[in-house]
């Protein structure tokens, strides 16, 4: 288990409680999430999450560092005190493109460039000047000969304190629908991914990580109390399965979920047609904010000691049968 502690400014403190941390499961650091030792819940106290539904620029990756920071901005300005940008902000949803838009992405803040790595960049430097926890979406982002889907998420601090490479990659055929491979360019990620803020600890998932209820499971073993899946959904599987799962997800796991997607682009642009429709989802299953498909900006405030009632009232993680099943990370990654 990896831990990392940071303290905050005054002005990022604004609205906050104490420290956050960050947990990662990694390569050679992995436990069964049983064996983790949870966070105490939460302490009473309202988190406002801003969703930023973007519009993304396909041959234009400056316009959409712009457009993103304006969006954390206004996000901010708003009163929000976690901000979510949508599955790969930057850059088109293509798998052949990827590596073209890939870009590294330094072991810290201070690493970063505006020449070598302008998203972290552009992401370490709005939720410095802004004050926010700030769960950059996704990138593509190349280490040596690989690209990964990547998620940063940084303190109000302006640092880097987690990092969540796409773990389940799109790959699917569905016949009259649509045909995507991230396989043929991507590489999954190994890393079950956390963080630990005032109001608790959150989640980070990506696009299909949401499909897979095991790494839901994990996450709520783990501790989490909010769930974040960036994702891109499409036209095909947009209207069927989106808020399908983001529901199930919260139900499933008793925790909130909040689905940042990206804005659809015009019909008269050719690629790839995003869903949109980002959403904050309850445990309950309730939907709390949402919208359509055009570009917008989504608030919801969340009372993440809610998780703990909640299972108090249907205590489905102490009427487990572990005696007949479980779900663990696996020791030997």
């Amino acid at each position: 288990i990896v831990k990392m502690f940071c303290g905050f400014s005054p002005r990022a403190r604004r609205g906050m409680l104490g420290c956050c941390g960050v947990f990662a499961l990694a390569s050679g650091h992995a436990r069964t999430a049983h064996a983790l030792s949870l966070a105490p819940p939460p302490a009473p106290s309202k988190l406002k999450l801003a969703l930023c539904q973007m519009l993304v620029n396909n041959h234009d990756k400056a316009a959409n560092l712009q457009t993103a920071a304006a969006a954390v901005a206004e996000a901010a300005e708003g009163g929000a005190q976690l901000v979510m940008l949508p599955e790969c902000w930057n850059s088109p949803y293509d798998s052949k493109q990827f590596p073209r838009w890939a870009e590294a992405v330094p072991a810290s803040a201070s690493q970063a460039t505006v020449e070598l790595h302008p998203s972290t960049h552009t992401l370490c430097a709005a939720a410095r000047e802004n004050g926010v926890f700030l769960i950059g979406g996704s990138i593509p982002e190349r280490e040596g000969d690989r690209v990964y889907n990547t998620c940063l998420v940084i303190s109000p601090d302006g640092e880097i304190i987690c990092k969540h490479r796409k773990m389940h990659l799109f790959d699917i055929s569905v016949p009259g629908g649509i045909t995507f491979r991230e396989s043929e360019t991507l590489t999954g990620g190994d890393t079950l991914s956390l963080f630990d803020t005032p109001w608790g600890r959150i989640g980070v998932g990506i696009c299909y990580d949401m499909r897979f209820p095991q790494l839901a499971l994990l996450l709520r073993q783990a501790g989490a109390h909010l769930l974040c899946y960036p994702g891109a959904f499409n036209l095909t599987t947009g209207p069927a399965h989106w808020e399908l799962l983001g529901r199930a997800r919260a139900v499933d796991n008793q925790v909130f979920v909040a689905t940042p997607s990206p804005a659809r682009s015009p019909p008269s642009e050719p690629g790839y047609k995003a869903w949109g429709h980002s959403t904050v989802y309850s445990p309950w299953g309730t939907v709390l904010a949402t919208t359509e498909h055009d570009a917008a900006i989504i608030y919801a405030d969340v009372e993440l000691a809610e998780v703990e009632a909640i299972r108090a009232q249907i205590p489905i993680g102490a009427q487990k049968r572990d005696d007949l099943y479980s779900v663990s990370w696996h020791e030997d990654l």
